[in-house]
């Protein structure tokens, strides 16, 4: 699709209100419903990785998330480190990669990366590797939909390089998004600029439809591999 030329971003992507009830008990219920049906499929996921590859079964990283800053009621939180840019928060995803290669995850991901596994790049590919935040998203930290929440260490690297970088965080971070939907995953600086024009474009239209759209998007997008490695 042509996506529409963006107005300035100072007025298009406004900080958000108080948060959305009917949003947090719609996200709450759908992870709810997705965990208990994804179970059997995330316990072979774990034997399969504990099986194949030396470490652990999880991914644990922290991310950036929601900047609470432009809110009326926001004050000063704990979790917030030297102006991170947002909450910081502890993400999960199953382990993709080689244990001593995930120490590496800063680098920019490539197609064939050495550093993923066999098993990893099924999931990867798929997109299952994800699956472990709807914890994420049942504790509060994250939605079903909105921009994937990044490591601090890049986010502090793209937020100088791209000056409208940090207006994504006007939202809760997501497992899925319409970035997700229709690019794959980043290998330059070029790709997140791409990757933040369609994330700027979600927050602008963000409504329980849009987050309904692009929630039945998604298993397309997993069962034909569009936008995954």
């Amino acid at each position: 699709m042509t996506l529409p030329r963006l107005r300035p971003f100072t007025w298009t992507v406004a900080p958000q209100a108080d948060p959305d009830v009917g949003r947090r008990l719609l996200n709450v219920v759908i992870a709810s419903l997705a965990l208990i049906l994804a179970l059997p499929v995330m316990v072979v996921i774990a034997l399969l990785i504990k099986l194949t590859s030396p470490g652990p079964v999880l991914f644990i990283q922290r991310r950036v998330g929601l900047d609470r800053r432009d809110l009326a009621h926001a004050g000063g939180n704990s979790r917030r480190h030297a102006d991170c840019g947002g909450l910081t928060f502890t993400m999960y995803k199953f382990r993709t990669m080689h244990v001593n290669a995930a120490a590496a995850s800063e680098v920019w991901a490539q197609r064939d990366d050495p550093r993923v596994t066999p098993v990893g790049r099924v999931l990867r590919k798929f997109r299952l590797d994800e699956l472990p935040q709807l914890w994420n998203v049942l504790v509060g930290d994250m939605n079903i939909v909105g921009p994937r929440p990044e490591q601090l260490t890049i986010f502090a690297t793209l937020r100088e390089q791209i000056q409208e970088y940090t207006l994504r965080q006007r939202v809760l971070p997501g497992i899925t998004g319409w970035a997700q939907i229709n690019r794959a995953y980043d290998s330059s600086v070029d790709d997140v600029r791409e990757k933040l024009t369609y994330d700027l474009q979600y927050i602008r239209q963000r409504s329980a439809f849009e987050d309904l759209k692009i929630m039945l998007l998604t298993p397309a997008v997993m069962l034909g591999r569009r936008g995954g490695w």
